[in-house]
């Protein structure tokens, strides 16, 4: 499966803007799609033209409550924690930084791998 390449570049420019996360930031191809890492620890991700954020078994009830957001679900059973974003939400800017904020404040938790 490819990935919106135009919501990647968008995502490594609003990361790039947090100097003191750059240097512990990677991007890994994962789930057929791209994944941006915190200390080895996965935030977000691009699939198809949706995005994936990582948020925290403490944040997922309030994170599904928002109308672009939904459970992450590749197996058929919703990953704990996670959720996918709708791709027509992330035209706008505040949607998109809103789930790169709150994905890294998690994987902040987290220790490095």
């Amino acid at each position: 499966m490819a990935y919106d390449e135009g919501l990647a570049q968008r995502i490594r420019e609003r990361l790039g803007e947090r100097p003191a996360h750059r240097p512990a930031l990677t991007e890994k191809r994962m789930f057929g799609g791209l994944s941006f890492l915190l200390h080895g620890n996965m935030t977000v991700g691009v699939v198809g033209d949706e995005l994936i954020a990582r948020v925290g078994p403490d944040r997922a009830e309030s994170a599904l409550a928002r109308p672009e957001a939904r459970p992450m679900d590749f197996t058929g059973r919703p990953m704990r924690g996670w959720v996918t974003v709708s791709g027509p939400a992330l035209a706008e800017d505040p949607v998109l930084e809103y789930w790169i904020t709150t994905a890294l404040a998690f994987a902040g938790t987290l220790p490095p791998k």
